[in-house]
């Protein structure tokens, strides 16, 4: 057990007669005073060895009464709360252990675990399982019973360690008295958690306590309190706290807290050794890093998860009928280009700057990945990354599993790349992630002699073994497929021998392109890519140009409603994404292509989009490769065009980040729109021009291009269209509401 979420049941009312406090202390009081106030404990019984303690707490009411016995407190007591420093507890445990009932629940607030595990097994016997170990993840600098808070632990977390002996009862109830507090309650096993609690907490104060402690012997002490700093404030402000107790976390904890120490302390004279060195690459990839976990850190910190769109409050889109488009804009970076420049960047000698990089969640998580296998990466900052190459052999083995969010990319080409290395990796990702398939990349790779395993139907999380000698394959894709494509193009970097990939049909060939930019050498005939080792990735500036996959909401959203007329700026033409323009037109589309030209090996252009009346068209099955991540907005060009629209083709749909033949059928439905689904498509029957959606409620089924979709259908609606759990739209398009309200759409995010 690492760390476990505590199910609370509902059902189970807490009443407790009568508590125990055992030192009046700042968690202590603060827990009984949210107790208290739950009126969920008829009596409360206090000990202190303070004598003014015990007066003022009785005097506030935080206790009914008091005694100068500590085994007359805790007779008769349902729960025994120990609020005492960890080295104490022992002793408290000797003196009451006579006094208790054979039905009482003990437990304490230590921030340290083991050793008071250890003091239970001696004084209370092997066998004693009434004993919760506890820690409240919170506190103040003010301590005493004056500072009591009942508001101290809500939406803080609480680490529960029970043990093989723990009896379930006993849990339950400290538990359910956790959680009316307002805490979250976690599991964890008692080593983890002093593991944890030595690096996270108990180090920070150490080093706090050693810094003051240093420059206040320094003779120049008095100007560097003078003048010091926000920075010193807020790093030095934990060692005001207590230092008896902290005193007794450092003895009970010593041996996790000498660990945590040891390591800070190589890390910190590798650190010297930079700065002496005037190393700046090395002192950017520090704090860059640096800088991104405590980000990431805030994030959790502010009840969100390692990308925004994992928060705990949902996003709904309320879009209301009618509006039109106009105006010139550019939509955000192109996000599979995004992706393989930080891949390709990191791989190549050198330092590439990129340009107009997408600071979507899903590139951000490729970008992470990188900096935790030891790439030094700049930014993102509006759009620039600078990515400082360590070669091809140059990624190192990262400290835990790869996250990669969303991005089912990401986890298909790492995989190339992982399969290669010289050291294990595991990638996981969030719950939509684990859903998709990944045997469409592991077999083949397997094939190529990968050793990797899966959960359950190839998903993920995916454990790569290193240190596999890889052999060049022929393979010839079941299924058109870029991502797979890319995936054995990459590890086809490192096999002995020849690589070839063969394509059913066209699929995005940024990968090919932007090795060919990095001057690897790599060789398209047709349908057949061929790739062989050997080669190296230089340094280069990549520009990406904006989403076509982006785009695509804005051009058919302009092409549906009256009067519209709107120019996108610097798309991506890419000849293998351009089936979105190829559809649109043979349905009727305006779309008028200009300015253009190619930028770091990628055709670009400005696009004009005018309202037009669209009809319905059998899709052109070629054409599908060339736009399957535009469908979903294809589909709702459909539903206002005139007459039927026949997609065949696109099995390829039903496994993205969600089925979205079924999502998108599902929805039309829902908005009074003809559609069913077929197995590898869907039939839409158009209202026309004199025809609209009706207005209802739709599911995104976390889905950021569903998401889109239905709102842009708002433009034809008759009433107003909610648009259910929409914060993944972040993954590939970050203020994609405040861009679609700007240029004319009425939608706006609202959260629950």
């Amino acid at each position: 057990m690492s760390s476990v979420k505590k199910t609370h049941n509902k059902s189970r009312k807490l009443n407790i007669p009568k508590i125990a406090i055992i030192g009046l202390g700042l968690i202590g009081c603060s827990w009984v005073k949210a107790l208290k106030r739950a009126r969920c404990v008829e009596h409360v019984a206090g000990f202190d060895r303070n004598i003014d303690s015990m007066e003022q707490a009785l005097e506030v009411g935080l206790i009914d009464d008091y005694s100068l016995e500590i085994t007359d407190v805790v007779r008769d007591a349902d729960l025994v709360i120990i609020s005492v420093p960890i080295l104490a507890v022992g002793d408290v445990l000797q003196q009451i252990k006579n006094s208790i009932s054979d039905s009482a629940v003990l437990t304490d607030v230590g921030s340290v675990k083991g050793n008071i595990a250890k003091a239970v097994t001696e004084v209370l016997g092997e066998d004693f399982d009434r004993f919760v170990l506890g820690h409240p993840i919170a506190g103040s600098e003010r301590s005493g019973v004056a500072a009591a808070d009942e508001k101290l632990f809500k939406n803080h977390k609480i680490i529960l360690t029970p043990e093989k002996r723990t009896c379930e009862r006993a849990l339950d109830l400290v538990s359910d008295a956790w959680e009316i507090t307002g805490g979250k309650v976690e599991l964890m096993t008692v080593q983890h958690h002093d593991e944890v609690l030595a690096s996270t907490s108990h180090l920070p104060h150490l080093l706090a306590y050693s810094l003051v402690d240093t420059l206040a012997n320094d003779q120049e002490n008095n100007d560097i309190f003078n003048y010091a700093a926000g920075g010193f404030r807020d790093f030095t402000r934990i060692a005001s706290s207590s230092p008896i107790m902290w005193r007794d976390i450092f003895v009970g904890n010593k041996d996790e807290v000498l660990k945590a120490l040891d390591l800070f302390t190589a890390d910190l004279q590798k650190l010297r050794e930079i700065v002496a060195n005037e190393d700046k690459t090395q002192m950017m990839g520090t704090f860059t890093r640096a800088k991104a976990a405590r980000d990431h850190f805030t994030k959790i910190l502010a009840r969100r998860a390692y990308v925004d769109s994992m928060t705990s409050q949902i996003v709904n889109y309320v879009a209301k009928p009618g509006g039109k488009l106009t105006g010139e804009f550019r939509v955000p970076g192109d996000k599979s280009i995004s992706h393989r420049s930080i891949m390709l960047g990191s791989l190549a000698e050198g330092t590439t700057e990129v340009t107009g990089f997408l600071e979507g969640e899903d590139s951000l998580a490729t970008l992470q990945t990188f900096r935790d296998m030891g790439v030094v990466i700049e930014g993102p900052h509006r759009g620039r990354v600078t990515v400082h190459g360590v070669g091809l052999h140059g990624l190192k083995m990262p400290p835990n599993s790869l996250y990669l969010g969303n991005s089912g990319t990401s986890m298909r080409l790492l995989s190339g790349l992982m399969a290669a290395q010289s050291f294990d990796v595991e990638m996981s990702g969030d719950e939509s992630l684990t859903k998709r398939p990944m045997n469409r990349v592991a077999d083949p790779l397997r094939l190529m002699g990968a050793v990797i395993e899966s959960a359950e139907n190839g998903r993920p999380p995916l454990r790569i073994k290193g240190g596999q000698p890889l052999k060049g394959i022929h393979y010839e894709l079941p299924m058109a497929s870029a991502q797979v494509k890319s995936c054995l193009i990459l590890a086809g970097l490192y096999a002995e021998g020849e690589t070839t990939v063969i394509e059913p049909a066209p699929t995005r060939d940024h990968t090919e392109r932007m090795l060919k930019g990095f001057g690897y050498p790599i060789e398209v005939d047709g349908p057949k890519v061929t790739v062989r080792p050997g080669g190296k990735l230089t340094a280069t500036a990549i520009d990406v140009p904006s989403d076509i996959s982006s785009a695509a909401f804005f051009m058919v959203a302009a092409s549906i409603a009256k009067d519209s007329d709107i120019t996108l700026q610097h798309v991506g033409i890419n000849p293998t994404r351009v089936g979105i323009i190829n559809i649109l037109r043979d349905m009727g589309a305006n779309i008028e292509m200009f300015n253009q030209k190619e930028v770091g090996g990628e055709p670009v252009a400005d696009l004009r989009i005018r309202s037009a009346q669209l009809k319905g068209i059998q899709i052109p099955e070629d054409q599908v490769p060339l736009a399957i991540d535009e469908f979903p907005a294809i589909f709702i060009a459909a539903a206002c065009a005139e007459g039927t629209t026949v997609l065949t083709g696109a099995e390829e749909l039903r496994v993205k980040e969600s089925d979205r033949i079924q999502a998108m059928v599902d929805g039309l439905q829902i908005l009074g729109v003809d559609a069913v689904g077929t197995e590898d498509g869907a039939i839409i029957k158009g209202f026309g021009s004199e025809g609209s959606f009706n207005g209802g409620e739709v599911e995104s089924v976390d889905d950021h291009r569903i998401a889109m979709s239905f709102t842009i259908a708002s433009l034809r609606a008759n009433a107003p269209i909610l648009v259910k759990d929409c914060a993944n739209v972040a993954t590939s398009f970050p203020g994609f509401v405040e861009l679609a309200s700007g240029c004319g759409i009425n939608v706006t995010a609202e959260t629950e």
